[in-house]
């Protein structure tokens, strides 16, 4: 159990590091909602630059839906569905947008390959990639999404995307992906 002096040592640790929103525990659509509403009030209330306020919004409703219905595909259970979630501030004021989950091996492995293809990319070349992802027929039974989500959040990053993944026991890992607005 957590004593009331670890709290506030956390507390000091998010100062420190700038986390201005940070969720850690099974994610659902109600939660994604709030925590939605949480981070609009804060960054109006921080008077955040609207484009920037809706950059952040949205790739943090991307990075949470996905994580959502990855784990929803999967069958996993509530424990297995949990989402850790940071929004913080970098040392030159850019937003950086967090989110990791448990996911299989291979897939962590084929997200990092596309994250790392990602980054190589200018903004002319994600912006001709998201059009061209956006002409493509989706397939009735793809499991996944047509690919534009990591496309947008990388449209709308002002660094390339950063991703790890960290091997756990079996055949899982902890994915984490992390954005600059």
């Amino acid at each position: 159990m957590m004593e009331a002096s670890d709290l506030y040592s956390l507390r000091e640790r998010f100062a420190d590091q700038r986390i201005l929103l940070c969720f850690n525990g099974p994610i659902s659509r109600s939660l994604i909602e709030e925590i939605g509403n949480a981070l609009k009030n804060y960054l109006h209330a921080e008077q955040a630059q609207p484009s920037s306020a809706t950059d952040v919004f949205a790739t943090y409703i991307e990075m949470s839906q996905n994580i959502r219905h990855y784990s929803a595909n999967n069958g996993y259970g509530e424990l297995e569905a949990s989402a850790t979630v940071v929004i913080a501030r970098d040392e030159a004021d850019r937003y950086i947008v967090s989110a990791g989950n448990l996911v299989e091996i291979a897939d962590g492995q084929a997200l990092i390959a596309r994250v790392a293809a990602l980054a190589l990319l200018d903004k002319a070349q994600l912006k001709a990639a998201y059009k061209e992802q956006l002409r493509k027929p989706r397939e009735a039974a793809a499991s996944t999404g047509a690919g534009l989500g990591l496309l947008d959040i990388a449209r709308r990053s002002s660094a390339p995307l950063a991703a790890s993944l960290t091997e756990l026991t079996g055949q899982r890992a902890f994915l984490s992906l992390r954005a600059t607005i």
